[in-house]
Order: C-alpha cells, then structure tokens, then sequence
C-alpha cells in the first residue's frame, strides 16, 4: 500500500520527463547528439538568415545600379540632344553658329596650302653613316 502511495506521489511528475526520441536511436546509424542536433539546427537557421540579408543586399544593390545607369542615360540623351542643331543649351551656355560649315563644306575662297615635302639630304644620317 505504501509503494502505491508513492507511486501515485510521483505520477504527475512523469508529464516533466523528456518524451523518449525514437527518431534518434542511439543503437541506430546516423545517430546524432542531441546537442549536435541542436547546434545543426541553430547553424542552418543563421545560414538561412545569412541568405536572406544577402539577397535583400543585392536587391539593393541592383536597384542603385539600374538608377545610376537609367540616370547616366538620361544624361547622355540630353547631351545628344544639346549637342544637336537645334537642341537647348545648359543654364550658362550660349550656342554659338558654325558658319564656316566644318570639316564636310569647304570654302571655295580658302584654300589649304598643299603639303610640302622634305629635302632629301645625302650627308648621311642615323641610318647612312
């Protein structure tokens, strides 16, 4: 009777004790530590971590590059612009007339001198002693 009585003293306590883990039997392969477990799940939780504020990095790095690139092409469109017959100057800038037409028109009361030529000298020189 009084093995009973502590038996039944003793009862609610068993509900406190580690339920038995048949997943990871000691007597089978692959049998693993409860602390290694523990350490493993921690790891692959950091490194699910680590993954994902790398992508977010990257998506924020993308996005500063695809801005300064659109913003380098903006500014290259309105340089070609600017530079056109016709185009806006800048604040500052005064867009002066080519009248002399540039290298493709050329002036018929100019003339180039035509190119001349060296004398050829027979005293020798570095290549004729």
């Amino acid at each position: 009777m009084r093995q009973l009585l502590i038996v039944a003293a003793l009862l609610p306590f068993a509900g406190f004790a580690e339920p038995i883990n048949t997943l990871n039997n000691p007597n089978l392969p692959g049998y693993q530590n409860p602390s290694q477990q523990r350490m493993q799940t921690q790891m692959q939780s950091q490194q699910i971590q680590q993954k994902g504020m790398l992508n977010q990095q990257l998506q924020t790095q993308t996005r500063a590059q695809q801005q300064q690139l659109q913003n380098q092409l903006n500014n290259n469109a309105a340089r070609v612009r600017q530079a056109q017959p016709g185009g806006s100057a800048p604040v500052g800038q005064q867009v002066l007339p080519n009248g002399s037409g540039g290298m493709l028109h050329a002036d018929p009361d100019r003339t180039l001198n035509p190119p001349q030529t060296l004398p050829q000298s027979n005293s020798g020189g570095m290549l004729h002693p």
